[in-house]
């Protein structure tokens, strides 16, 4: 008999998830450009609703429900189809937990969130990644690694590290290429930040099938992450199944007012996708301006570009020369990328300096 408690194995197998980094060597505070943060903060309404008087005794509300009515009412989903969880990622496990387990398998690209492996594993069952085409989601490649044992894909769109889109055709055709007992969840995080007048549909297949969720956070765009708000939408069975596993009483009470109030100021929404569009396209240049050098960027629809090492300059003494010009960003061996960087895109003049740290890196390593 065990003297000890025996974790179950396929959790013993899992590797704690590494948040980006804000600390250089020794300690020395950075510009944190490493976790897609909102480099404008949030909505001072917002701001306001997280400093307004509250009764710390009193639980908050179970449900959100005046989130979830005002989330409907901006997206035109009934509430009831709506579930707040403490940020997507609690909604993303409750959506794996709920339909996969041991024997089971979780498909998504092979660069996707470096959360979706562990989703699985902490389910027990196999986590398995997808080829891309440069970078890029393939419904192809998707399709082709479903298998009897394929209960869940996941489908990050825009893409978290690569920033890419896939269009609404894509997104249907993926969804009709799967049966009805697969769950196809897609991850919107970065929704926000996609151009106007793109749409990939999901909202809708999310309207009228009983096979797809949808999930969205209160972390990028509406600058959040801290109060760990995300919310999802589906059929009520799908609602149902994650009701029955998120927290109880998981977003805070502060949490939800400053979530109403981002929601209510669609001003700092907008500002900030158009200040980060403007930002992302004037580095994506700039990037795409070393090209000689073997350093080119991946097209993005989110607040980050996924920036690739392909000459003499590695990922690794770029990373150090930006380290050392006071900014932390994220590098991706761990995901299968140790020739690339993700750098969320913060002002235009961090975005300027960044730029020119890799261009002096890039002709010295010539």
């Amino acid at each position: 008999m065990a003297d000890a408690p025996q974790m179950k194995p396929w959790i013993e197998a899992i590797h704690a998830y590494t948040p980006g980094r804000a600390t250089g060597a020794g300690g020395r505070p950075l510009v944190k450009l490493s976790a897609n943060e909102n480099p404008l903060g949030c909505s001072p309404d917002a701001l306001a609703a997280l400093h307004a008087v509250g009764d710390p005794a009193r639980y908050p509300d179970p449900d959100a429900g005046a989130l979830r009515e005002a989330i409907g009412a901006a997206h035109g989903i009934d509430p009831a189809r709506i579930v707040c969880g403490a940020g997507s990622g609690e909604l993303l496990q409750c959506a794996v937990q709920a339909f996969a387990g041991p024997g089971d398998a979780v498909v998504f690209s092979q660069y996707s969130f470096s959360l979706y492996p562990l989703l699985a594993q902490k389910a027990g069952a196999e986590p398995v990644g997808a080829q891309m085409d440069d970078h890029v989601a393939s419904v192809d490649a998707l399709l082709a690694a479903v298998t009897e044992r394929t209960r869940v894909v996941l489908l990050d769109n825009p893409n978290n590290p690569c920033g890419s889109w896939i269009d609404a055709a894509a997104v249907a055709r993926l969804h009709s290429g799967l049966s009805g007992d697969v769950l196809l969840v897609v991850d919107q995080a970065y929704a926000e930040y996609v151009g106007q007048g793109l749409d990939d549909g999901a909202l809708d297949l999310a309207a009228r099938h009983d096979n797809v969720l949808v999930t969205r956070t209160f972390s990028k765009a509406y600058g959040l992450a801290a109060e760990r708000i995300g919310w999802a939408t589906g059929a009520p069975a799908l609602i149902g199944a994650l009701n029955r596993l998120r927290g109880a009483f998981n977003v805070s009470a502060t949490g939800q007012r400053a979530a109403l109030a981002g929601l209510g100021d669609a001003a700092f929404l907008a500002y900030s996708r158009e200040e980060n569009a403007v930002a992302r396209a004037e580095f994506a240049a700039a990037i795409n301006a070393l090209g000689n050098h073997g350093i080119r960027a991946v097209p993005s629809e989110a607040n980050f570009l996924l920036v690739l090492f392909e000459g003499a300059l590695s990922a690794t003494t770029a990373m150090a020369a930006i380290e050392a010009g006071g900014y932390a960003v994220r590098h991706l061996p761990g995901q299968g990328l140790p020739h690339a960087l993700r750098i969320t895109i913060g002002t235009l003049t961090q975005m300027d300096e960044i730029a020119a740290i890799l261009r002096r890196a890039a002709e010295g390593a010539a």
